[in-house]
C-alpha cells in the first residue's frame, strides 16, 4: 500500500494559497447587462495579476454540465481499441478525434502528458484547412455526439459574452473582437488523467507546464484537483475546483494584443489524488488569417511594443507542431 501514495519531486509542489489568489468574479451583470462596467475592472485585474479567473452565475446549469462529464468519462472507459479508430492522425490538420496518453505533449522538452483527449469543433464536411474539418464520433454512442457538441454551442456563446468583457476591461468597443472571430478557430476537448502513484517527477505529469496559444480558454473541472498556476513570483498555486464555476485563463494571442498588460500564464497538471481526473476545455481564438498586433492604447514609452504583428492560425499551427506526435512523424 505505501508504493499507492504518490511522493512529489520538490518542483511540483504547489503552494497551497487562499482562494483569491485567483479571482472569484461573478459575471451575471455583465450577462444581464446590469453592470457590464463593474464586471469589466473585475476581468482587468484578474487578467493583469494572475491570468486566471473563476466565473460565477455563468448560466450554464450544473446538472448538464454534470451529463457532459457523464458521457465523457463512459467514452474513456471504452477500449483502446475503440478509441483508436478515431485518432486524431485520420484528420490530418483538422486536430479533430481522439488522443492517447502521450501523443500530445505541451511540454516536450521536459515533460511527457500523462492524459488521454478527445477534440472536436465547429461541424465541416471536409477539410478545409489547418483546424477546420470533420468530426470524428464514436458510432455507438449518439448521446455522446448530441450532448457533448451541444456543449460546445453553449461555450461559444458564453466565450462571446466574456470577450465582451474584456473588450470593456480594456476600454473598448465591447463588440471590438467579432471583427477578429467572423470564423474563429474554436476546440473543444474532453480530458481524461489517469491517477498517479509513487514517486512522481516533471517527467510524467498529467499535463506539462505550458500557456494558453489563442484568445480564451474555458475550464470545468470536477472535484479531484491537480490544475496548478504560476503566480507572479514563480511558486505553483492551486486552483482548487470551486462549485458551480468555470475558470477561465487566456492565451498567448490576448498577452500580444495587450502587449504584455494581460498576463497569459503557465500552468499544469499534477494528478496525486490518486483518482481518475476529468476536465473540459473549450478554447476559442481568432479567425485563422486574423492579424494580432498591440493595441495602440497598450503601448506607451513605460511599455514599448514588444510583439510584431503574427496571424492567428501561423502562431498555433507553430505551438500544435511542437505538441503532437502525428505531426513529428509526418
Amino acid at each position: 500500500m505505501k508504493d499507492l501514495v504518490a511522493r512529489l519531486d520538490d518542483k511540483l509542489r504547489a503552494k497551497r494559497e487562499s482562494f483569491d489568489k485567483i479571482p472569484v468574479v461573478d459575471i451575471a451583470p455583465l450577462l444581464d447587462g446590469s453592470n457590464k462596467q463593474r464586471v469589466a475592472k473585475e476581468i482587468r485585474w484578474a487578467l493583469s495579476n494572475t491570468g486566471f479567473m473563476y466565473v460565477k452565475n455563468h448560466g450554464i446549469p450544473q446538472d448538464f454540465v454534470d451529463s457532459v462529464f457523464d458521457v465523457s468519462r463512459r467514452f474513456f472507459d471504452l477500449p483502446m481499441s475503440q478509441k483508436m479508430t478515431l485518432h486524431v492522425s485520420n484528420s490530418d490538420v483538422a486536430f479533430r478525434g481522439y488522443i492517447e496518453p502521450f501523443g500530445e505533449n505541451t511540454d516536450p522538452g521536459k515533460t511527457k502528458d500523462l492524459k488521454e483527449c478527445f477534440d472536436f469543433g465547429p461541424e465541416r464536411s471536409m477539410l478545409e484547412g489547418p483546424f477546420f474539418g470533420p468530426n470524428q464520433w464514436p458510432s455507438s454512442r449518439p448521446e455522446f455526439r448530441e450532448l457533448t457538441y451541444r456543449y460546445h454551442q453553449k461555450m461559444v456563446g458564453l466565450a462571446k459574452k466574456l470577450l465582451q468583457g474584456m473588450a470593456l476591461s480594456l476600454d473598448l468597443s465591447e463588440s471590438y473582437f467579432e471583427s477578429l472571430m467572423r470564423n474563429p478557430i474554436s476546440i473543444q476537448r474532453l480530458l481524461h488523467y489517469p491517477p498517479q502513484s509513487g514517486y512522481i517527477g516533471e517527467e510524467i505529469i498529467g499535463i506539462g507546464a505550458h500557456t494558453d496559444y489563442g484568445n480564451l480558454t474555458i475550464l470545468a473541472q470536477d472535484n479531484v484537483g491537480g490544475l496548478q498556476v504560476m503566480n507572479r513570483d514563480g511558486e505553483w498555486i492551486e486552483g482548487t475546483p470551486i462549485d458551480g464555476t468555470f475558470i477561465i485563463n487566456i492565451g498567448d494571442l490576448i498577452q500580444r494584443l495587450t502587449n504584455d498588460i494581460y498576463l497569459a500564464n503557465m500552468h499544469r497538471v499534477v494528478n496525486t489524488s490518486g483518482r481518475e481526473r476529468s476536465s473540459m476545455a473549450f478554447f476559442v481564438d481568432a479567425d485563422f488569417d486574423a492579424v494580432i498586433e498591440p493595441l495602440a492604447s497598450c503601448v506607451t514609452d513605460s511599455n514599448p511594443r514588444r510583439y510584431k504583428p503574427v496571424t492567428c492560425g501561423e502562431h498555433k499551427l507553430g505551438r500544435f507542431a511542437a505538441s503532437y506526435a502525428h505531426l513529428a512523424k509526418a
